[in-house]
């Protein structure tokens, strides 16, 4: 759990980093504390290992400070950083045995013989690895090697230690013991972990918070506990375990309406009447007999995973799925029930009609029913429509009127997918362009992290008019 008395060792403040003229991170801002194991968690591309090596001294941010111990050290190169690194692929010396990979710190430093001998045999009894000082590195297994790449950045007494995905190249099995036994050294060194993942696992065992980022940006930092159970958005929920994540309407305070059905929850200060995204974990929702749920629907599939039952319950045209204990037959029609506190109520990362075009009509053919317009740069064509050259039209898209369009044929041609949200029915994918964020609705999926052609269906738009065209045009 959190312990905000602790001393805050590291601060970022502000931080902004571009690549090629792509925003890494977008002004983050993010205090670590001594003695704690802090993850960053996130998808490919999110910006994660960027953070670390802003830390570590490897790159330094366009904008933005970073402190170490209350003073600003940007411009600190890596050696003078009281922080060490460990990599995927540990970057051990394949010629020297595990002592001697242990001791290059120290030997470096040129410290006494006698000094070196007793850090690095203390040091090997920390990481269990007791015995093993004349064995060759390459005889040893991946979670030994491990072992050794954190005892050589540990024995220098570093005050961090950053950890970029450390355990990606073992197997399950090793990943998993491999897990526990990090978070074991960490207790016994007393030092800040600074780990990189996108294994939510991973996160939620080792941590004393997460970190979680997407698209260069902080969505929340937390305890394992208040992230899995108290995700501030639809992207942290269902990147963090499993959840069913429903499109709702707030009706007021601790009344909630999904599916056609209002349910009492705990949250207030949404509003009324205000569209919001609803999370409910699989295992929060309890089987019942039809007549006593609060919602009915029809099991499609059941799978034993060895703790529990996994079900997929069609509740009308909406998946919901269910992890319990007891088993309903396929083909069965069941009731579920949810308790008020297991519903979690959260703002939208959009809002749902966010869609809105105003342009101003460049082209107009009155014969053929049509006209142009100007869209970050790209000339878009609307059928079926007229109006005269110089009109300015507010065009409002809803969700379903966009869709991801062939290679060089949509109406904007490079648009980033940002996430991508199973809502029970469809995909919710939120994309960017270069100047806003669109959202759409598909019933395949999507790779985050991808550049695709954006295409508008006009037929489903409603068309205003902001103001006519001027005279004499």
């Amino acid at each position: 759990m959190e312990n905000s008395s602790k001393k805050t060792i590291v601060s970022l403040k502000d931080i902004f980093v571009r690549f090629d003229g792509e925003v890494i991170l977008n002004h983050i801002n993010l205090d670590i504390r001594e003695k704690e194991f802090v993850t960053i968690l996130g998808p490919s591309g999110c910006g994660k290992t960027t953070t670390l090596r802003i830390i570590g001294g490897f790159i330094q941010p366009e904008g933005g400070d970073v402190y170490y111990d209350g003073k600003r050290i940007n411009n600190l190169p890596p050696y003078k950083r009281n922080v060490n690194t460990v990599f995927q692929k540990y970057a051990l010396f394949p010629h020297l045995n595990v002592f001697e990979n242990v001791a290059f710190g120290l030997r470096l430093k040129k410290l006494p013989k006698n000094v070196i001998k007793e850090k690095v045999t203390n040091m090997l009894a920390v990481v269990d690895l007791k015995g093993y000082e004349k064995r060759n590195v390459s005889k040893l297994s991946g979670g030994q090697q491990q072992r050794v790449a954190i005892a050589r950045a540990l024995v220098c007494n570093p005050d961090i230690i950053l950890l970029d995905e450390p355990l990606g190249a073992l197997d399950l099995k090793l990943r998993k013991s491999m897990q526990l036994e990090l978070k074991e050294i960490q207790q016994k060194s007393e030092k800040t972990f600074i780990y990189v993942t996108h294994d939510q696992e991973e996160a939620l065992t080792m941590s004393d918070r997460v970190v979680v980022m997407n698209n260069g940006s902080i969505e929340q930092i937390g305890s394992p506990e208040d992230i899995y159970n108290e995700p501030v958005n639809a992207f942290v929920a269902d990147f963090i375990g499993e959840a069913n994540i429903l499109n709702g309407t707030m009706i007021d305070d601790c009344r909630i309406k999904i599916l056609g059905k209002e349910l009492e929850c705990v949250d207030k200060g949404f509003g009324k009447n205000t569209p919001v995204d609803v999370v409910i974990r699989p295992e929060d929702i309890e089987i019942t007999e039809p007549e006593n749920g609060q919602l009915v629907g029809e099991v499609v599939s059941s799978i034993f995973k060895g703790v529990h039952y996994e079900m997929s319950v069609m509740c009308g045209k909406c998946e919901i799925l269910i992890h319990s204990t007891s088993q309903a037959e396929v083909g069965s029609t069941i009731g579920m029930r949810v308790i008020p506190f297991n519903i979690q109520i959260m703002n939208k990362l959009l809002p749902f009609y966010n869609n809105i075009i105003e342009a101003e009509v460049t082209y107009a053919n009155e014969n053929e029913n049509s006209f142009e317009f100007k869209l970050e740069g790209e000339t878009v064509t609307v059928e079926n429509h007229f109006f005269s050259v110089g009109t300015k039209v507010k065009i409002s898209l809803p969700p379903e009127a966009l869709q991801l369009a062939g290679d060089g044929v949509g109406d904007l041609k490079d648009v980033y997918i940002e996430s991508v949200i199973y809502k029970g029915e469809h995909n919710e994918i939120i994309l960017e362009s270069d100047e806003r964020k669109w959202l759409m609705l598909s019933d395949t999926d999507e790779q985050v992290a991808t550049y695709v052609p954006l295409a508008f269906d006009f037929s489903k738009a409603e068309f205003e008019v902001i103001s006519n065209a001027k005279e004499g045009r």
